[in-house]
């Protein structure tokens, strides 16, 4: 996007002044304040129709069949071997499985959402359902990198990152870009919100939503309990000074770098952070509409947070691969439904009567689907059960609302049984372009020069699926 300029030499007088001793706020100045802020705003190729993303992510793959994709065929097949090609997934399957969950049409629109979503049902005319997204293969490891970062095996900047890179921040006191998730890491764990090749400051900021209640464990050392703001100004101008002088040695260290801006991060959160994560600020009524869980007070702090100019907001279910339900996949489903399904609709309400869902682009689904036939024993795997599903790249559905898409419409289907994307196929690559064109970019022009060639989130590939945009 640009090239950092060379800092001028400091003679002693210069270094003394800004380290500290009443005069300077070298790093305040420089990251915050002068051209060379990375974290600037950015701008777009065009008009944006989203100015930000939350990106609720049901890591381990939930069932298309069972949530928004209805195969009514499957009751009359079930137990049966299916008469079509039986695609290759990554464990053996048998025969037709049908949902153990009930649809019902929804919404002017008469969209049929499963059981498990009755709350998100609700706001059904604001969703855009894509019903025919495919992947590349049937692992979580691969599939996440793929959905997250464009690349299933190589190391890649994160989506967040990317938009963050594009778009810089709204605001200079909060991380451009935050990745929360329960009680530890999913797979892959911090390479899902990784900046790779891009500069550091890019990179997402974890945080465990588990201790909602208590901001001083929800963000590690937001507060230090030795030195005031002052002093904490004192001792990083000093610091900012230091490493300034290193940097100008190593000018290529995105590393050094991107630890000078974090400093200067921590520092500015500690003004901020602590009122965007308080959710007692909220009404009561508001608070009662997310609901008095982990997940409802997460996903109220990701609108705070969205509100006060964070691009980026992706939400995990929770550690591994929760929704990987191989067995048991009716008991598990539905716990997991029934812990996102009140905070999802709040979300989408209150953005919507906030007049912030029409800037604010949706996201939900997983990494891939699930098989609609039975995924079959095997031990150590699904514990010799036979009611559970295998993983299923070939098709599965994934939804967004707000942000410039159609809503209370369906894009594409899989076949009669749920297998395999058929109508109007979206992959990955393309929901990635059409995501960076809602946000104002070409995803061809959105580059970044690394080892002697231009790369992007969509590396070589990705339609824009104009179908998809209001």
């Amino acid at each position: 996007m640009q090239n950092r300029p060379d800092f001028p030499p400091l003679n002693r007088r210069e270094f003394l002044s800004r380290s500290g001793m009443g005069m300077g706020s070298l790093a305040l100045a420089s990251m915050v304040n002068a051209s060379n802020n990375p974290m600037k705003l950015g701008s777009p190729h065009f008009a944006a129709k989203a100015k930000r993303v939350v990106h609720i992510f049901c890591n381990g793959g939930p069932s298309q069949v069972d949530t928004f994709d209805p195969k009514p065929l499957l009751d009359k097949w079930h137990g049966k071997k299916l008469p079509t090609e039986n695609l290759r997934t990554e464990r053996k399957t048998g025969a037709a499985f049908r949902s153990p969950f009930k649809f019902k049409h929804f919404g002017r629109s008469g969209i049929p959402v499963s059981d498990l979503f009755p709350r998100t049902a609700q706001c059904v005319d604001d969703l855009c359902i894509i019903r025919s997204m495919h992947a590349d293969v049937p692992n979580h490891e691969p599939s996440l990198m793929l959905m997250n970062c464009g690349d299933g095996r190589l190391i890649r900047p994160s989506m967040g990152s990317w938009v963050t890179y594009g778009l810089g921040t709204e605001n200079q006191n909060l991380p451009g870009f935050i990745a929360m998730c329960p009680g530890g890491y999913p797979i892959k764990e911090s390479q899902n919100w990784n900046s790779a090749f891009l500069p550091g400051i890019y990179q997402g900021t974890y945080i465990d939503p588990k201790n909602t209640k208590d901001i001083s464990k929800l963000v590690a050392n937001i507060r230090n309990p030795r030195l005031d703001l002052i002093e904490q100004r004192h001792q990083l101008d000093l610091l900012g000074a230091l490493n300034q002088i290193h940097l100008r040695q190593r000018s290529d260290d995105s590393r050094l770098d991107a630890r000078i801006h974090s400093f200067e991060l921590a520092y500015r959160m500690q003004m901020e952070a602590t009122d965007a994560f308080d959710i007692t600020r909220e009404p009561e009524y508001i608070r009662e509409l997310y609901g008095d869980t982990m997940h409802g007070r997460e996903f109220l702090i990701t609108r705070r947070l969205i509100e006060r100019g964070v691009r980026y907001v992706q939400l995990w279910h929770g550690p591994r691969q929760p929704w990987d339900n191989h067995d048991n996949i009716e008991k598990g489903h539905r716990e997991l439904a029934n812990h996102v399904d009140q905070p999802i609709a709040a979300l989408i309400t209150d953005l919507k009567q906030r007049g912030m869902l029409e800037d604010t682009l949706v996201i939900w689904g997983g990494e891939f689907g699930r098989t609609p036939v039975v995924e079959l024993p095997k031990p150590g795997s699904n514990q010799g059960k036979v009611n559970g599903r295998d993983h299923n790249h070939h098709g599965f559905t994934m939804w967004m609302a707000g942000g410039g898409v159609k809503g209370g419409y369906i894009h594409g289907s899989t076949d009669e049984f749920g297998f395999r994307a058929e109508e109007k196929p979206v992959h990955v690559h393309d929901l990635h372009a059409t995501i960076l064109h809602l946000l104002g970019f070409d995803h061809e022009r959105l580059t970044y020069r690394y080892s002697g060639r231009d790369f992007r989130l969509t590396d070589v590939h990705g339609e824009i699926v104009h179908d998809l945009i209001a």
